[in-house]
């Protein structure tokens, strides 16, 4: 689900190590958080050195860091902000993102919950580089949400009254409540019922 693009843009079999090492670090993080994560167990399931691992990485904390740069935010770059970029009708954008997602998401997906918040809640009162990875998430996701209701306002697809600002706001934290409260509840159709209630709600801002 959450692994939509490769990590990385060259080619070579020194990045497919590299994109190795990514995805297992990245499965591992998801399951246990990063400070649990152990590199041992990330070499085990690749199958790849440990002097392989310090070629690419010089340390576990420079690993997560490329976890969140190159796989989680390309998830919400391919997800979230490049649908949205161009549309001027972001209710239904919004709406088929959501409806697409939630066919896609499975029980393991609700149990573990989204990475991004799961390593915000970790990791940022405690290191300073997770911190600012996850708020340029959430910031580069907000943005684009606001940046779309404002052209859906123009083009005549959103309430006028609409504040697209605080919309964005609000659409974030209630769709990262849903994933908090289906990880909590181990529940997938907790995650579904969530994502309808989203859905609904937005047909308050079609104009």
């Amino acid at each position: 689900m959450w692994k939509c693009c490769p990590c990385g843009s060259h080619s070579g079999r020194g990045e497919e190590t590299r994109q190795k090492l990514l995805e297992s670090a990245f499965d591992e993080i998801h399951k246990v958080g990063f400070q649990a994560a152990s590199l041992s167990k990330i070499l085990k399931d690749t199958g790849i050195t440990k002097g392989a691992l310090y070629h690419h990485f010089s340390n576990k904390l420079e690993l997560g860091y490329a976890v969140v740069d190159e796989i989680i935010l390309a998830f919400f770059q391919q997800v979230w902000i490049d649908p949205l970029r161009e549309t001027d009708d972001p209710i239904t954008a919004i709406q088929q993102i959501l409806a697409t997602t939630g066919e896609k998401m499975t029980h393991e997906d609700a149990r573990l919950g989204c990475p991004v918040n799961n390593l915000a809640q970790e990791m940022s009162p405690i290191d300073e580089g997770f911190r600012q990875r996850t708020v340029a998430i959430y910031d580069a996701w907000r943005d684009e949400l606001e940046a779309a209701i404002e052209r859906g306002k123009k083009a005549g697809t959103v309430r006028e009254e609409a504040d697209a600002h605080r919309m964005a706001i609000l659409f974030v934290a209630t769709l990262e409540g849903c994933m908090g409260l289906a990880k909590s509840t181990q529940s997938l159709e907790m995650l579904i019922e969530c994502g309808n209630g989203l859905i609904e709600h937005l047909e308050l801002f079609r104009r």
